[in-house]
């Protein structure tokens, strides 16, 4: 049994939001990684995307690549035109040794949009799924074929947010494709991450915990908040700090083995990132051990 505790950068940096840690230098926050417990980082838009650079980056921390991001396209293009555009980024992954690759379809995604509250996120219609499903789960394939897993992450203001829609997208896709389990953004859209996790656990290779702050949502609900707006106030945290059972969770994980990662998005200057990268690597850390997965 073999649990890596992983984090992500955009506690200290947001991508989606550049002007949200924008002045914090990628060292600091490597820094600060090393320094709260973190074994390896996912990747931000302050790394180079360049191999032997991106290495000499993580070398004087001793972290590991864990993955990267990737914008898929996939309602608008073929898995061949994908795999083209995907081609530089899983090049990248396999050089760095990482065996995951983080997905998500953003054609039309508009959780980068701050005009955009989430009750006007995309959805998909019943008869699309399966289109959809076969052209992901063809990249999904290949990729696996080249020892990189795809795994899947739902999010809020894409086609998969809901319980449903993840269920809908299990159901459409083929056991190459896996699912990256969000506590955050499984909680905030409707679902029981626990019962996400119990339900999928055969096809779950990676898990990003993050917190949610109840009383934040409820208002973004009530509000009619965007994505953005929301993580500006506040909606997300670390683990242990909000909301989510995260026992639970990883109690329905028995002999999972891959990367946890912390990926918390917050202000940064309303939450000190080394302050809740270290409350957060604590917490996880003694959940993972009461789960009986440490």
């Amino acid at each position: 049994m073999t649990i890596r505790i992983g984090a992500n950068p955009i506690g200290w940096s947001n991508d989606d939001m550049p002007e949200l840690g924008g002045e914090t230098p990628l060292e600091v926050c490597l820094a600060e990684a090393k320094e709260a417990g973190f074994e390896g980082m996912e990747l931000g838009n302050k790394f180079p995307r360049e191999p032997e650079a991106l290495k000499k980056a993580l070398a004087p921390f001793g972290l590991a690549c864990v993955s990267g991001w990737y914008s898929a396209e996939l309602l608008n293009r073929d898995a061949d035109t994908e795999m083209k555009a995907l081609r530089p980024h899983l090049d990248l992954l396999k050089s760095m040794d990482s065996n995951v690759l983080v997905f998500a379809e953003t054609s039309n995604a508009i959780h980068g949009d701050r005009s955009k509250p989430l009750s006007h996120r995309p959805v998909m219609h019943a008869g699309d799924w399966a289109e959809f499903g076969r052209r992901i789960t063809q990249v999904a394939e290949r990729t696996l074929q080249e020892g990189v897993r795809l795994v899947y992450h739902h999010h809020m203001g894409t086609i998969v947010e809901s319980e449903a829609d993840i269920d809908a997208f299990m159901n459409a896709t083929g056991e190459a494709v896996h699912l990256l389990l969000d506590t955050g953004h499984a909680t905030w859209g409707g679902a029981d991450p626990a019962a996400l996790a119990r339900r999928y656990r055969s096809r779950i290779s990676h898990v990003h915990t993050k917190d949610v702050r109840k009383s934040v949502m409820e208002r973004s609900r009530a509000e009619n908040w965007s994505f953005l707006d929301s993580v500006i106030e506040g909606v997300y945290t670390v683990p242990g700090d909000g909301m989510v059972d995260f026992i639970s969770v990883f109690k329905e994980l028995p002999g999972y083995n891959g990367w946890v990662v912390i990926e918390a998005e917050q202000d940064p200057k309303k939450a000190h990132p080394l302050t809740y990268a270290k409350m957060g690597y604590a917490n996880l850390t003694r959940f993972l051990k009461e789960a009986g997965l440490r």
